[in-house]
Formats: structure tokens, C-alpha cells, sequence
């Protein structure tokens, strides 16, 4: 996917925003941070989300790329969006669970037989390139297996908001590639989707960037 110029808050609707998802948004108005009150992390940031898009946010290390995170994870104004899954950068796994357990359990929870729950899962498994260690147990993946699998346990929550944390910082460039364009396609899909990254490839593959370095 092209990087176009950074997000535009006052545009008309995307192209995401059609019978598939109707009017779903995630707006940012006026939006800071600072911990001490007179030290801003960033500040007087305004922007639309919606879907379509991979909304990548960037800036130095501490410019507050996940505080933001968890403020779209929080109280701002949504519209239409029911859930919200967010991605950590460090993955957090039962240790002795199976792969494709991790991944079976949000469709169960969604209400799926358990059949169907583990064919999707399957599949899904197979997109972020996990089939072959779909019996393998969560302490026996390396990190970039299991950043991927946490990738693909937030996709089956079946969220209409993807908040993702350094998505490819354990990754080889190959997969890190293959990792950015199954992100645009679940935007593609109908999800608003939001990387924080240092990765330049993330960075071209998203087709709106946020940098909080304009934010200071």
C-alpha cells in the first residue's frame, strides 16, 4: 500500500465507510498528554480513524506512541465501534496452551460451534504463517511466532478497532512484510487499524501516518 500524507481530520468519508461498515469512527480532537502537567508527551492532535486505513503512529522512542494507544483503547468519541483489541508489543501466552487454542477461544466466545471456531482458526493461523505450529504449545514459539499469534488471536476477537504495538519488531523482514500487508487487509475488511512503529516498512505500508514529533 502507497503512504499518502499524514491523516486529515476535516476530509469527507473514506472509502472503508460503505454498506460493509457503516459510519465507523474514531475521532481525536484536541487529544494531549503529560504526566507532570507541564511536560507534554504531545498535544493539540486532531484526527478522524475510519476504516480502510492503517493509521501508522510514529516518532522517537517516549514521544508517547502507546500512551496513545491506550488513550484509543479508553474515552474518546467513537461511533459504531463495538470492540476494541489491542496487541501488545510484548505477547503474553498461556504457557502450556496450544497454538491454535489461543486462537479458537475468542470464536468460541463469539458464540461459534466448536468445529466452525477451529476451522477459522485454522485458517487464520495459516494467513500470519502459524499453520505448521498450529499443535505446538505457547513455550515452545520464538517471539516473532508468538507476536504473530497474538496478531491473530486480536483478528479473531472480531474487533472493529486493531490497536497494535510494535507489530514487527522481532520479525525478518519477509515476514515483517507479510505481518503489514494482512494488516491492510483487515482494514481493507471493514477494522480501523493503529501501528505504533519505529519500523520504516511499517511505516510505507500504512496509508496514513501520525508522527507525534508534530504533536510536541
Amino acid at each position: 500500500m502507497p503512504m499518502s500524507d499524514p491523516v486529515d481530520s476535516t476530509g469527507p468519508l473514506m472509502k472503508g465507510d460503505d454498506e460493509r461498515t457503516p459510519g465507523k469512527l474514531v475521532t481525536l480532537r484536541d487529544v494531549g498528554h503529560t504526566f507532570t502537567g507541564d511536560t507534554w508527551l504531545f498535544r493539540s492532535l486532531n484526527a478522524d480513524l475510519r476504516p480502510d486505513r492503517v493509521y501508522a503512529l510514529v516518532g522517537p522512542s517516549g514521544s508517547g506512541k502507546s500512551t496513545l494507544l491506550s488513550i484509543l483503547a479508553g474515552s474518546i468519541q467513537r461511533l459504531n465501534i463495538g470492540k476494541t483489541s489491542w496487541v501488545f508489543q510484548n505477547p503474553i501466552g498461556v504457557a502450556r496452551r496450544s497454538v491454535i487454542d489461543h486462537v479458537t477461544l475468542p470464536y468460541l466466545a463469539q458464540g461459534l460451534p466448536a468445529p466452525q471456531a477451529e476451522a477459522r482458526a485454522c485458517e487464520l493461523l495459516a494467513q500470519f504463517g502459524l499453520a505448521e505450529r498450529a499443535s505446538s504449545e505457547y513455550r515452545e514459539l520464538s517471539g516473532g511466532e508468538a507476536q504473530r499469534l497474538m496478531l491473530a488471536r486480536g483478528v479473531a476477537s472480531g474487533a472493529d478497532l486493531l490497536l497494535v504495538d510494535e507489530p514487527t519488531a522481532q520479525l525478518d523482514v519477509h515476514t515483517a512484510d507479510t505481518v503489514n500487508a494482512r494488516l491492510g487487509a483487515l482494514s481493507r475488511q471493514g477494522m480501523i487499524v493503529v501501528v505504533a512503529t519505529h519500523d520504516h516498512r511499517t511505516r510505507d505500508a500504512a496509508t496514513d501516518v501520525i508522527d507525534l514529533e508534530d504533536y510536541q
